[in-house]
């Protein structure tokens, strides 16, 4: 399956990583290309306190203002809001909160979301959504799934040329995450997104939610799982009818010098059964004198221009940028090797 953009075709499954703020942490974008990535997320809730909507419009949108030719998805801002900001207050209107930067009061609405995705020029656009937290009681998922629909409707009203997902809430009651599929899919979205998941709940119940809403979910539209994952959490999501995925996993991980290694020339077997992978800490007195490549299987700049195990190790000790921005090179590109090999192996029709 191919999702097609204003900004090119991205092939699914597809792994985005994590431009908030109009960036890959320590990543050029010349980088994420020679990677092959197809496609990054950006933040609008973060874009909209910094640089602020005057000047995303006066720079042409996100593309041009990050000098990036590919396709961008936004998320709506709603995880952020209730995750981030210091909440006053929600109603059916929206969401009155104070900036966890300055505690600067905002009025976020679905409207506004559209406002800021608009003006970010995203290619794929998500309503937005209320997060409710996990655990969360069922009165509260209830309410989730109650405004997340109501406030679809609103994004679906303010659609102009670009993509519009819905995101599925439900927390972990899988009547209430059938009854937000059905409510969604009524409204003919361009795609869909599992949200309120990956947020502490155990894996088991992540899968089991997967498997109670995505066969409610139109075949030959996306269907994302927001905020995933762990390698092993994408095989076995995709397994069960995902194929879009987004995480901070791989960046994150590269500034605390954890790096994700092949066990093996193939990523994973042809069944889907397993990832072959391990994790390990650069940072460990072990790689003081290991003068091999990071990942002798990977074909990332890091992995083949002559950079040791031995040197990255001593860039973290001494707190050279370098470490970092070598190791998020890696871990992105094993993550979109992943997907790759992913792709080899299973077909979304």
């Amino acid at each position: 399956m191919v999702l097609p953009t204003q900004h090119g075709n991205v092939p699914l499954p597809a792994f985005m990583p994590i431009a908030t703020r109009g960036t890959v942490k320590h990543l050029h974008q010349a980088d994420l290309t020679a990677i092959g990535n197809d496609i990054l997320l950006s933040n609008a809730y973060h874009l909209y306190l910094r640089p602020g909507l005057d000047t995303l419009r006066a720079v042409g949108g996100l593309h041009n203002f990050m000098h990036w030719d590919k396709p961008i998805l936004t998320d709506s801002g709603g995880f952020q809001v209730f995750s981030l900001a210091h909440l006053t207050k929600i109603t059916a209107e929206g969401v009155r909160f104070n900036s966890h930067i300055d505690g600067a009061e905002h009025m976020f609405t679905p409207e506004l979301s559209m406002e800021i995705q608009a003006a970010i020029g995203s290619d794929i656009q998500m309503c937005f959504d209320y997060f409710p937290g996990y655990p969360a009681s069922r009165a509260q998922a209830e309410q989730s799934v109650a405004l997340t629909t109501a406030w679809a409707k609103r994004c679906l009203a303010k659609k102009q040329d670009k993509l519009l997902f819905g995101i599925v809430q439900g927390s972990s009651f899988a009547d209430l995450r059938k009854q937000s599929a059905a409510e969604l899919v009524a409204l003919n979205l361009d795609g869909y997104a599992v949200g309120g998941l990956a947020v502490g709940e155990p894996v088991e119940i992540m899968y089991e939610m997967l498997e109670a809403t995505v066969p409610l979910l139109p075949v030959d539209k996306p269907r994302y799982l927001m905020g995933v994952g762990q390698p092993e959490q994408i095989l076995e999501s995709v397994k069960r009818g995902i194929n879009m995925f987004d995480c901070v996993l791989p960046t994150r991980n590269a500034r605390h010098a954890q790096a994700y290694l092949h066990l093996q020339p193939d990523l994973i077997d042809s069944k889907l059964e397993q990832v072959f992978f391990e994790r390990v800490n650069l940072s460990a007195s072990k790689f003081q004198l290991d003068t091999t490549p990071l990942d002798q299987y990977c074909h990332c700049t890091t992995c083949t221009s002559g950079y040791t195990r031995a040197y990255i190790r001593h860039l973290f000790s001494v707190q050279e940028p370098l470490a970092m921005r070598l190791i998020t090179v890696h871990n992105v590109s094993f993550y979109i090797e992943l997907m790759s090999s992913i792709r080899k192996y299973v077909s979304h029709d």
